[in-house]
């Protein structure tokens, strides 16, 4: 039950900490509670509080929230610098899960992610006193310098490989891998070519295990494995090298990018998708539904990652357990780049 009108407060000055009280009809220190400690509040009454706050455009005093739990609510992000669809939406759902709970964000990003670069902005982040850090580590070079991390301040992993001393929130790239390829043998493809990104990059290297698994496990022939950059050129020039091959029927590109290059490329050949050869591709931008055809691929939920691997850094902060390693399942979605093979 409400106490107070929102129209009480004076439009001139912004909302403090007794409005949001008012509102939501709670004490000022449950209002305190909630923002800071929420597992100490009921989830209705944490839900009434939430609802005043964004009522009221409330926007907690950081220096006062320090002095209470200790914590700046500041929170710093590590990231390769790359124009790239997958990290740059991974950096995106990370920092508005942080911005959803009232944290404000620190970007590192750099060039090349190793263990020096990585100590190096570990070490600056820490001097702007922010609670904990992510690092988005797609890179192996990342990877092995997370391996022999030392950090006073709690560190969760994105995209990392396994066997790391940190906690590591990923997109389970083989199962993703594993679906598109089930989906085009299931169609009746004797056997699927594979176009995968670069071999330092762990998502790549997960997609060609999950690909090659389910080609062995259905005792399907393993063709070579093709290694792009990621770019739509490179899937161009390599869909021209499969093209002149009338045996290929089946294409599971590394991701959009790359697959958008091949449907070119089999135009050009004359090689008709999905009559001829059917195409998937991986990450599920939003251009992918406008491809011609539209393009089957497998969608990564960002959001979803973003939001774990913030809980699992909150987890830290209070000392709370949590999973060395949480895999977000993908989604295959099938539109009209893929068809029955031909006989």
């Amino acid at each position: 039950m409400r106490a107070k009108s929102n129209d009480d407060r004076p439009s001139s000055r912004p909302a403090v900490l007794e409005d949001v009280a008012a509102l939501a009809g709670v004490s000022a220190m449950t209002v305190s509670r909630a923002l800071n400690a929420p597992e100490r509040v009921q989830v209705e009454t944490r839900a009434r509080v939430l609802a005043a706050v964004r009522e009221l455009g409330y926007r907690p005093n950081a220096a006062a929230r320090q002095l209470v739990t200790g914590r700046s609510g500041v929170l710093g992000v590590v990231s390769i610098d790359t124009p790239l669809y997958g990290p740059v939406s991974t950096l995106y759902s990370i920092e508005r899960a942080a911005r959803l709970n009232d944290y404000s964000v620190s970007i590192a990003s750099l060039s090349t992610l190793n263990r020096r670069s990585i100590e190096e902005s570990l070490r600056q982040l820490q001097s702007q006193l922010v609670d904990g850090v992510i690092i988005v580590a797609p890179h192996e070079s990342a990877a092995d310098g997370l391996r022999h991390l030392r950090s006073k301040i709690p560190v969760v992993a994105v995209d990392a490989g396994a066997g790391l001393p940190v906690p590591v929130v990923m997109v389970d790239q083989r199962a993703g891998a594993a679906r598109a390829t089930k989906h085009l043998l299931d169609l009746g493809h004797e056997t699927v070519w594979h176009l995968a990104g670069p071999a330092d990059w762990i998502d790549a290297n997960g997609r060609v295990e999950g690909w090659r698994e389910t080609l062995e496990a259905g005792r399907h022939p393993v063709p070579e494995v093709l290694r792009g950059d990621w770019s739509s050129r490179s899937g161009y020039q390599l869909g021209r090298h499969l093209a002149r091959d009338p045996e290929v029927t089946a294409i599971f590109a590394g991701n959009d990018q790359m697959a958008l290059g091949v449907l070119r490329a089999l135009r050009e050949a004359g090689r008709r998708v999905p009559e001829d050869v059917s195409v998937v591709g991986f990450d599920d931008i939003p251009e992918s539904a406008y491809f011609w055809p539209p393009l089957t691929t497998v969608r990564q939920d960002f959001e979803e990652v973003g939001r774990h691997a913030f809980h699992v850094l909150l987890d830290r902060l209070a000392g709370r357990p949590s999973q060395i390693r949480r895999l977000v399942e993908p989604e295959l979605i099938v539109r009209e780049s893929t068809a029955t093979a031909p006989r």
